[in-house]
């Protein structure tokens, strides 16, 4: 009899892992080719359906600021029940829409659901790993999630064509209850009764203070999630940009999107042995300033009169390298000196990533420009910002070594 493989159980966590959080990028991007189907079917706008990435995305964000602690104080996996639950419930709200303000209600139950799953995904990772392979689960994990925004589009275009619009909510469902399979029997509780901390409000709120100015976390936090945010504001943006300008129908969009994946692939295989080569944060800090080039790049080849769909890839690409690199890096980093606060720590800076995507994309959507010179705009922005937050936190590591010897 074949001995059982002893790498099997982690392969398996890693995987369930990736699929809760992936839940909320599927859940939003599988829509993107179906926008002016959805728009046509519900009598509205193509441009009012930038509404459900801004309902999903603050209702995901302020979420993850409760989900966190009660998932110390209760546990994660009933949390990460609830979490799937909603997102199926949702799922089928959106399904049956009658009306553009029902799809946005069921949008809203979405994002709460997709909030749980994404912390517990984030705070199991921390509860069962730490250091070296605290970084290679969460590189594991941003694959999962950059394969979700990659081929869902294809998969969503697919189903419209076929199907209609309705069926892609109907597959979230599906795969949810999937996730929740997977979940159940793969991996379980994960935070012993003796970890668990009092959810007392005021309590709650001095540890998110605390967490908040502790620079070993927020400065990573923050680079993060305003990488994340300028990747949603490309998601936000890309529908304009390759469907209305560049006349790319919803197959053509969803294989455009799948094709960026291998980017995002590569880039997440690299950063595990970029982070083990050259540490952690001088690998985090070359994927921030990688994104930061690729940002400024399409922002003024656009200034320039050059932007083509050839140039708007190739700068997205370079954004998407970077992006790829500092985010499972950034997460591990921010993370680490957490302890037993990881479901905390991980809603505020789930909470980060979200207000930072909801405000890119409403930023690029609302700017009176053509779409790629805005989201080049935003993203540069961002990327800067972000690069001179992580620099600040390199510079108080040096401040505090100085001071003994000073």
């Amino acid at each position: 009899m074949t001995p059982p493989d002893n790498k099997w159980p982690a392969r398996s966590l890693m995987l369930v892992l990736a699929a809760l959080a992936a839940l909320a990028t599927l859940s939003t991007n599988i829509m993107l080719p179906a926008f002016p189907g959805i728009a046509h079917g519900l009598d509205v706008p193509v441009e009012a359906m930038g509404a459900t990435f801004t309902v999903f995305f603050f209702g995901f964000a302020i979420t993850q600021l409760f989900v966190g602690p009660l998932s110390d104080r209760y546990g994660r996996q009933p949390v990460a029940i609830a979490g799937v639950a909603l997102v199926i419930a949702g799922s089928i709200v959106c399904a049956v829409a009658p009306s553009f303000p029902v799809l946005l209600v069921g949008r809203v139950v979405q994002s709460l659901g997709a909030a749980a799953t994404s912390v517990i995904a984030r705070a199991v990772a921390r509860d069962r790993f730490e250091g070296e392979s605290l970084t290679r689960v969460m590189a594991f994990v941003m694959v999962a999630m950059a394969a979700a925004p990659g081929f869902s589009p294809l998969f969503g275009g697919a189903l419209e064509t076929w199907l209609g619009w309705r069926s892609i909510f109907l597959a979230v469902a599906v795969v949810t209850v999937l996730v929740a399979l997977g979940y159940a029997l793969l991996v379980g509780e994960t935070l012993s009764p003796s970890r668990r901390r009092v959810l007392s409000p005021p309590a709650i709120a001095r540890d998110y203070c605390s967490l908040a100015a502790e620079r070993p976390f927020i400065l990573p936090a923050l680079a993060i999630s305003l990488t994340i945010g300028s990747l949603y504001a490309v998601f936000a943006a890309s529908p304009r940009i390759l469907m209305i300008e560049h006349g790319l129908d919803p197959q053509q969009f969803g294989w455009y999107f799948a094709g960026t994946v291998i980017v995002v692939f590569a880039a997440g295989a690299a950063a595990p042995r970029l982070a083990t080569r050259f540490g952690a944060e001088r690998a985090l800090q070359a994927g921030l300033v990688t994104g930061l080039a690729g940002s400024i790049a399409m922002l003024g080849l656009e200034a320039l009169g050059m932007a083509t769909l050839a140039t708007y890839t190739a700068t997205l690409c370079l954004f998407l390298l970077g992006m790829g690199v500092a985010n499972p890096v950034g997460t591990a980093v921010a993370l680490g000196p957490v302890g037993n606060r990881a479901g905390q720590a991980s809603a505020l800076l789930g909470f980060l990533q979200m207000a930072m995507a909801g405000i890119g994309a409403g930023i690029a959507g609302a700017l009176p420009m053509a779409p790629v010179g805005a989201l080049g705009l935003v993203m540069s922005i961002a990327m800067a910002v972000a690069v001179l937050a992580f620099g600040l936190r390199d510079r108080s590591r040096v401040a505090t070594r100085a001071a003994p010897s000073a």
